[in-house]
């Protein structure tokens, strides 16, 4: 297809769609295709959308207003729930079948937020009990932060888009949207419906191209007050060290651990564990990458995941019947061939997969590894896990928590006195009990240690986040 023919998409910069004279394809990622073009913003046109924000921000907008944009923009996702679907597969690679699930997981972030929203209150503190202080009556109010900067990911382009503009609507914030630029046009429907759904003008922008180059803009501009990131360590450590005084909330990268012990019940843990490996290709940060298993029952934890691994369906996306689509470029899964073959002739063995057709990668499973190899030791990022033994309980606390990350772990086990010990000491954002790492729902708080990030997700946590809090003392 001619790129002249494709439809470009523009920038949303004070309530009006501007296309600009450079543009950037999005690829189909089932045939490697280009399908459709997106506009490029300038550091001007980033200023733009900034300013417009905060003008924004001098009309109010109150919690119900907020609540009934943000549940009618979840009922208008259901409605359309075939076609940003379908948006999704065709960007992301994701089978259609798991793309219907994150529309439907988007709908309810939405709900979710505009509950939140009408919840949203201070407290009364008890400054009189100070001496001195017995004339006075105090409490605190929450304001919005201002205007937040959202830069979101490729991998999961709707949920994760709603887990920040959602909360930051919300608070009452004015949100500038920055969606990964290889998978924009899904978030774009959802700005669409959200100005269908009534949202005021100016609280939303949307500007896409060059990440580096609205990146510096964000954090050059004094009137952006909080930059919400997901995405590498690298980029996300580099955004914080120059965020001078901004609010920063990272979610980064992690290389999840799940632990298989000895009571566990391995038919549960071997379909959890092949689930959460592969799902999107591996390209989640929560998806299970490194497995510990008890020496006891490893040969039969093998048997089960190398059964339920090779039945599963690598293929054409847009099929009902696919499990497993391609990477989101082909050089990240040249990048994922090349560490599963490095580790091979490190020592590790290979137990199923392993092969790379294009942008497919095998489902794959590897073990005799070591911790030092990159499919251990970093971040795989594609549809590759790694199995270890351990003895005792002890021993493999401590090999999960040789990382340098820390978003969530998994443990499967019928010991409540080793859930117990493994929930205090394993050190990460999120302990899932007889259940994979992948686990989440979206009201929960989500959020890492180390090189996983900081500060929360989760409606309820992220709004917190999106908020500063003002005390109020009265002298009686």
């Amino acid at each position: 297809m001619e790129s002249t023919t494709l439809k470009q998409y523009g920038l949303l910069i004070d309530h009006q769609w501007v296309e600009t004279e450079e543009a950037m394809a999005v690829v189909n990622k089932s045939n490697q295709e280009d399908y459709a073009k997106i506009s490029v913003a300038s550091k001007t046109h980033v200023d733009e959308a900034v300013t417009s924000a905060k003008k924004a921000l001098e009309n109010d907008w109150g919690p119900y207003d907020r609540y009934k944009v943000l549940s009618k923009t979840s009922a208008l996702l259901l409605e359309n729930k075939e076609e940003i679907a379908q948006i999704i597969t065709a960007e992301v690679g994701k089978p259609i079948k798991d793309a219907r699930v994150e529309v439907e997981r988007a709908a309810l972030t939405l709900e979710i937020s505009a509950e939140e929203a009408k919840r949203i209150h201070g407290e009364g503190v008890p400054v009189e009990s100070a001496p001195g202080s017995e004339n006075r009556l105090a409490f605190t109010i929450k304001s919005p932060v201002g205007v937040v900067a959202a830069i979101t990911p490729f991998n999961v382009p709707l949920n994760l888009v709603c887990h920040k503009i959602g909360p930051a609507l919300a608070a009452g914030n004015s949100v500038v949207l920055k969606p990964a630029e290889v998978t924009p046009i899904c978030s774009l429907k959802l700005v669409e419906l959200l100005l269908e759904a009534g949202l005021p003008h100016g609280r939303l922008q949307y500007v896409t191209g060059d990440g580096a180059v609205i990146g510096e803009a964000f954090l050059a501009h004094p009137d952006v007050n909080m930059l919400t990131f997901t995405g590498s360590p690298r980029v996300g450590e580099l955004l914080k060290s120059k965020a001078g005084m901004k609010k920063v909330s990272l979610e980064l990268g992690n290389n999840s651990a799940t632990v298989v012990h000895s009571d566990a019940d391995l038919e549960k843990a071997s379909s959890l564990v092949v689930q959460k490996s592969f799902n999107s290709a591996g390209q989640v940060c929560i998806s299970v990458q490194r497995v510990f298993v008890h020496k006891e029952v490893e040969a039969q934890f093998l048997s089960l995941v190398k059964e339920k691994t090779e039945q599963l369906v690598t293929g054409d996306p847009f099929d009902d019947q696919t499990d497993v689509g391609p990477l989101i470029r082909l050089s990240e899964a040249e990048r994922v061939e090349e560490w599963i073959n490095e580790a091979l002739h490190e020592g590790a063995e290979l137990v199923t997969g392993g092969k790379r057709d294009g942008a497919y990668v095998q489902p794959t499973i590897l073990k005799n590894v070591t911790s030092s190899m990159k499919v251990c030791k970093k971040e795989v990022f594609g549809p590759v896990f790694s199995i270890e033994t351990y003895d005792d309980e002890n021993e493999v606390i401590k090999k999960v928590n040789d990382s340098d990350y820390g978003l969530q772990a998994g443990l499967f086990t019928s010991s409540l006195s080793f859930a117990m010990k493994a929930a205090k000491k394993i050190h990460v954002g999120g302990v899932i009990v007889n259940d994979a790492s992948m686990y989440r729902a979206d009201h929960m708080p989500y959020g890492g240690v180390k090189m996983s990030g900081s500060g929360k997700e989760g409606p309820k946590y992220a709004i917190e986040e999106m908020m500063e809090e003002k005390i109020i003392v009265f002298n009686l």
